[in-house]
């Protein structure tokens, strides 16, 4: 029988089918291999692009591209040729004239670079100690700096003393050889987590102060997300007025940061904007009571519905309402819920160093519970000195702090607390009413919304609030200087509180002297509202509105460089 066509093509072809190589399988492998990591990247910054989208919507994007692109080429044009030498030279004067300031100069400055061959004498250190304490500086004794300085008064700053000469040489991280001071430390945590209506199980720490408590709350919140939901590209939604430690903390632990407006006139944080930016990745809400710039405190009701609705945690920053927002009600001033009693609240950061009057490096985080408190810890069991283990970042820490706080706590009490916090919160009103109602500060200066603790922000829509902020400088007062919108505020201290009427008469003078320099300038054509040039105008007014930040990174380490030079 003869065989078909088909059939010897068919069998001539299998004949002559070459053996598939090792190298071809090798070609195809890495082939696949390509296609697959291509597609992995294509659904990658798919995904990302559709979370920008969802976050900040069609606009919000356009926008945040048009910011990105402006600030880039803005960064090049600065860097180009003859430009940046300028830039350099500029900077390079500003650092100088800041060191001019900061750094003593002239006749009668004694410099000490190395250690002295022989000991000093008591009296030769005590006398060099008291011209130190003498330098001339901006009179905080006498209520004349905005916040920075929360003094409880002589009398405690001797009971403070005493506590701190009493444990100079305690260490916690040695509980066996100081236990009075593990015994201060755990009760300073307690009394603020009463405070603060923790429930029952809740824990904390104490911490050096308010930088250390958020970055260790937003660690806390990154572990717990990376142990319990596989999180390894860690997000969290806070507003723009947040602390700048939460940036920080973004910076340290690799933790992209998403920054919720705070528009006037509220200057409060949307819910609706932080539930947008919520997805699979994030770790952390954020909420002030109050915040920084503007003293206001965030709807925390409404952020800890979103937590609870969201399963995720909830920070409550309120290292600067410390001591005088537990009190507010008690007080006799308007309040709005903050604390544990709020479901969706996990963590809360109070500076006791602030309103607590302890002395500087005295701050406590708290936990809803000892699980979350956990993930900050640090322990390390196969070290060769032994097992070691540090509940935050420091390992040892000053016990002679942890006394004073103690001893400052429990000498003001809560009856001292509520006082304070009705003389310290009355004089913000008594300010507050003055913006708002005094016949020479109505009509230039607004208050920034409406705040229920101790801080009053203020701007201007008629002059340059730069320029206010510059000559109350040069009357003494130190103020705070605020950006994203200009404007400054003052943080009400106890010494404050006896000189705020003096306070408000050279805010009077100053806003009238503004006045009449722009009716000269009008009457010289050159029309209202002039560049502002002094100081703070240099920073905010200037170098602050270019779109590359980069000049104010070079101002600010050029400032950090001057605290070090001797």
């Amino acid at each position: 029988m003869s065989s078909s066509r088909i059939a010897v093509q068919l069998r001539s072809g299998l004949t002559n089918t070459r053996p598939i190589t090792t190298s071809n399988s090798l070609i195809t492998g890495a082939n696949l291999l390509r296609n697959i990591l291509f597609l992995l990247f294509i659904l990658r910054w798919t995904r990302k692009a559709v979370l920008q989208l969802r976050g900040r919507g069609v606009f919000g994007t356009f926008f945040d591209a048009y910011k990105f692109l402006r600030r880039v080429s803005y960064g090049l044009f600065l860097r180009s040729p003859g430009i940046r030498s300028r830039v350099q030279s500029d900077v390079a004067e500003a650092v100088a004239k800041l060191q001019l300031k900061l750094v003593p100069q002239g006749p009668g400055i004694s410099r000490y670079l190395t250690l002295p061959k022989e000991g000093w004498t008591e009296e030769q250190v005590r006398a060099e100690l008291q011209q130190l304490g003498d330098m001339n500086h901006t009179r905080w004794e006498d209520g004349r700096v905005s916040g920075a300085v929360y003094h409880g008064g002589e009398e405690l700053v001797k009971v403070q003393s005493e506590a701190f000469e009493r444990f100079m040489v305690a260490n916690p991280i040695h509980p066996d050889v100081f236990p009075g001071v593990r015994k201060m430390e755990a009760e300073i945590v307690a009394m603020v987590l009463a405070l603060f209506n923790a429930p029952s199980g809740a824990a904390g720490v104490a911490t050096s102060g308010g930088t250390e408590s958020i970055l260790m709350a937003c660690l806390s919140a990154r572990q717990k997300g990376y142990t319990e939901r596989g999180v390894t590209e860690p997000e969290m939604v806070i507003p723009d007025t947040a602390h700048a430690a939460f940036h920080k903390a973004g910076a340290y632990f690799k933790i992209k940061v998403h920054l919720v407006a705070c528009p006037p006139p509220t200057y409060t944080v949307s819910t609706k904007a932080v539930s947008r930016l919520i997805n699979s990745n994030t770790i952390l809400l954020v909420g002030s009571a109050p915040n920084f710039p503007h003293g206001i405190i965030d709807d925390i009701a409404a952020l800890s519905r979103l937590a609870l609705r969201r399963r995720l945690p909830l920070h409550v920053d309120c290292c600067l309402g410390s001591f005088l927002v537990p009190f507010l009600s008690r007080a006799g001033f308007p309040t709005q819920p903050f604390d544990f009693t709020l479901k969706g609240v996990t963590s809360i950061s109070c500076d006791t160093h602030k309103y607590g009057f302890a002395p500087k490096g005295n701050s406590t985080l708290l936990y809803r519970t000892a699980a979350l408190r956990t993930y900050q810890y640090f322990v390390s069991p196969d070290w060769s000195g032994g097992v070691y283990g540090s509940i935050g970042i420091a390992g040892s820490r000053p016990g002679a702090l942890i006394a004073s706080c103690w001893a400052s706590m429990m000498s003001v009490g809560e009856k001292g607390y509520i006082d304070a916090c009705h003389s310290i919160v009355g004089t913000a009103k008594k300010l507050e009413s003055a913006i708002r109602a005094h016949p020479g500060l109505k009509d230039d200066l607004k208050v920034m919304g409406k705040p229920l603790v101790s801080v009053v922000a203020f701007d201007s829509q008629t002059l340059n609030i730069y320029d206010i902020a510059d000559s109350m400088s040069a009357k003494g007062w130190h103020l705070n200087a605020l950006q994203n919108p200009p404007g400054m505020h003052v943080a009400v201290t106890l010494p404050i509180v006896k000189v705020v009427d003096q306070l408000i008469e050279d805010l009077v003078t100053v806003v009238e002297d503004e006045k009449e320099k722009e009716r000269v300038r009008v009457v010289e054509g050159k029309g209202k509202k002039g560049q502002a040039q002094g100081d703070a105008a240099a920073l905010y007014g200037v170098a602050g509105s270019l779109p590359d930040k980069s000049v104010v990174v070079q101002l600010a380490g050029g400032f950090l460089d001057t605290l070090y030079k001797a």
